[in-house]
């Protein structure tokens, strides 16, 4: 899908081992419009079925990194069937990133607000320039921030989750690593090294390991105690019949470097 003057709404981009998909709405401030969040999508299950892709970058272009949802868009096709489809697409997005077998980094260089902090919230990590803020300012329009409340609240406190959803007021970098919104904050000329960098670290583990420990980690956050060390007890177990369970076990044992099969 393309933007109104042909550019495409998402840009792809390959390192090794890593996949950066750029959001590309930066006259929108790369709002979440049916279109955009339609080409994520399909870029996350390209990055899903991709075996050299171990890791995807989520990032943004232009001055802001997502405003939310697209209200002009929103406006323009009123009804209830109409808002149903925009929030049921968005919340299939962010489950996408949630389910994905690969983490999901989000680098974060500027402004990310309503469903623009949830998409964040949905990343497995991320990593933010110094002069990032994040908001959910629906309340301050009428429209208080529920879908992207469930990855907020999923991401960081309770208290910090109402402080933001209840003011709307924008939180900057540094307080959003105090809530545990964000993992590493940088100053801004080290956002593209710093996030090139832990892609790349995690890039090199084994894949088949990564995709057990993400869907495991979304599983048993949500169980309780017993049950979470039961279903972690099985899920380990099976990792360990695993061949790169054995190869990594043996490459430690023996010193060298371990050789993935993804198997």
């Amino acid at each position: 899908m393309t933007t109104s003057a042909q550019q495409p709404l998402l840009l792809v981009s390959d390192a090794p081992g890593v996949r950066t998909l750029t959001m590309n709405r930066p006259e929108a401030r790369n709002a979440l419009s049916m279109g955009l969040m339609g080409a994520l999508l399909d870029g996350l299950k390209a990055a899903a079925a991709d075996a050299s892709v171990k890791v995807v970058v989520l990032a943004a272009a232009g001055s802001v990194f997502s405003s939310g949802h697209d209200l002009r868009e929103i406006r323009a096709n009123p009804g209830k069937e109409a808002y149903a489809a925009t929030f049921a697409r968005c919340s299939e997005l962010m489950k996408a990133i949630v389910r994905l077998p690969k983490p999901v980094i989000a680098k974060v260089h500027a402004m990310a607000t309503a469903a623009g902090c949830q998409l964040v919230c949905s990343c497995d990590l991320a990593v933010a320039a110094e002069g990032a803020r994040f908001a959910t300012p629906g309340v301050n329009i009428g429209l208080f921030c529920s879908t992207p409340m469930v990855a907020l609240s999923r991401s960081v406190g309770r208290k910090a989750a109402m402080d933001m959803l209840l003011t709307g007021r924008p939180v900057d970098a540094t307080e959003a690593l105090q809530f545990g919104l964000v993992n590493r904050v940088v100053p801004a000329a080290e956002l593209d090294r710093t996030v090139s960098e832990l892609a790349a670290s995690i890039a090199v583990k084994s894949p088949l390991t990564l995709a057990i420990g993400k869907e495991a980690f979304y599983r048993q956050v949500e169980m309780d105690l017993d049950d979470a060390y039961a279903y972690a007890s099985e899920v380990m177990t099976t990792n360990m019949l695993a061949a790169d369970a054995a190869e990594g076990i043996d490459a430690f044992l023996g010193k060298r470097t371990p050789v993935w099969r993804g198997c």
